[in-house]
Order: structure tokens, then sequence, then C-alpha cells
């Protein structure tokens, strides 16, 4: 599979705000930020968003069974243009999200037992679906799961691919699914917690032939 101008980057976990410019200059078309306090690449309580951060890249705000209303106010506080829901929220919660026009992206936690039909009713909810491997974490379990198990997906919401990728995984070429529009890559590319490795995601931008800005 050619995949030239279709797979989009995502880079989460990012917070140290010269880190994340210069991550922001290799020119990935999504940035996540992790807002679970147990996470170790939680944001901090004192994070922000620099004033000259790029407008071309979304701003993507990852949440594990958060409080809705604590969620709107960092969606308004930070501009973000998406939540990444990563917990157990219900319908009903993307369903209040989504009435604040914010791009949702619903994360699915996969193993072997996984059973894609889960997916249904998040359909008409989600901008976006990550398939992510399910571990003793809420994401950041830096495994990959089998990528074979995502044939059984059948929905028309399109996913992101997750889960301890980095630029090695050069099976990305080979993997094709109609619906797969992405890679979130988070540990694959860090330098520790946090903090990105700026060759590692450069690695990553011509792994999947994007363009790199100048």
């Amino acid at each position: 599979m050619n995949i030239r101008n279709v797979i989009r980057l995502k880079i989460c976990g990012m917070r140290d705000v010269a880190n994340m410019l210069d991550v922001a200059a290799l020119g990935p078309d999504y940035m996540g930020f992790i807002f679970y306090e147990l996470s170790p690449r939680f944001v901090g309580k004192q994070f922000s968003i620099p004033s000259d951060f790029p407008e071309s890249i979304k701003r993507v705000g990852v949440f594990v069974n958060e409080d809705s209303d604590v969620v709107l106010d960092l969606i308004q506080k930070h501009r973000l243009d998406f939540v990444q829901l990563h917990g157990d929220e219900a319908v009903s919660y993307s369903e209040k999200l989504k009435a604040h026009n914010v791009g949702i992206f619903k994360v699915f936690r996969v193993d072997e037992k996984f059973d894609f039909t889960r997916t249904e009713q998040f359909e008409n909810l989600s901008d976006y679906f990550l398939f992510d491997t399910k571990g003793n974490h809420y994401g950041g379990n830096a495994v990959k799961f089998n990528w074979n198990l995502l044939q059984q997906y059948k929905g028309s919401v399109p996913f992101f691919l997750s889960g301890g990728i980095s630029a090695k995984d050069a099976e990305l070429t080979e993997f094709y699914h109609d619906k797969w529009y992405g890679v979130d890559v988070n540990s694959g590319v860090e330098i520790k917690p946090g903090l990105k490795d700026k060759t590692k995601v450069k690695n990553m931008v011509q792994l999947l032939n994007l363009p790199i800005n100048k």
C-alpha cells in the first residue's frame, strides 16, 4: 500500500513548551495533551499551550472518566479541537460533549477477545476511533496488539492505530484497512515520559511519507 499523503500523524503525551514547539515544527497533524492525573505524561496543573502554537495542528485533550464539566472547562481554556475519551465513558457522556461542537476520538482497548460490535453505539458521535492495546493501564502500555484483529472492524468511522508504535515498525507500510486514517505515537518517540525525541519523530514522519516543514 502506498500511504503517501494518506495516513495522518498524532503525537501524544506532550507537555513541555519548548519540546512542543520543536515537535510542532515537524508538522504532525494532531498533538495530544493528557489531562489524566495518574498518567506519567499528565500535563500538570500549570500547563498551557504557547500562543505561537501552529493553528494547522489540531489540539487533542486526552481524558479518562473525567467529570464532563471539567472537560468542558479545559476545552475552552486550551482551545481544544478534540477530546480523546480513553476511559469507560458512556454514550450519554459523549452526547453532552458533542453538543458543544468539539470533535471526539473514542478509544477502544483491543485484545484477542475484543468485540468490535461495541463500537457501533459510538458511530454517530465519534469523528474518529482509536484502537489501542488492552493492558493494565488506560493507554500508555507501550505494547502493540495484533493488528490483524482490525479486519473484524466493519464500521464507518475512520480510525487511528495506537499502542507502542515507533518508526521501527516498518510493517506500517504493509498494513491496510479502508478505514485506517492515522497513527498515534507516544512512548515510541520519547526520551522519557512527556519529552519527545525530535529525531524519532522525524523518522516517524519519514516512514509515513508525510511532508516535513523546513
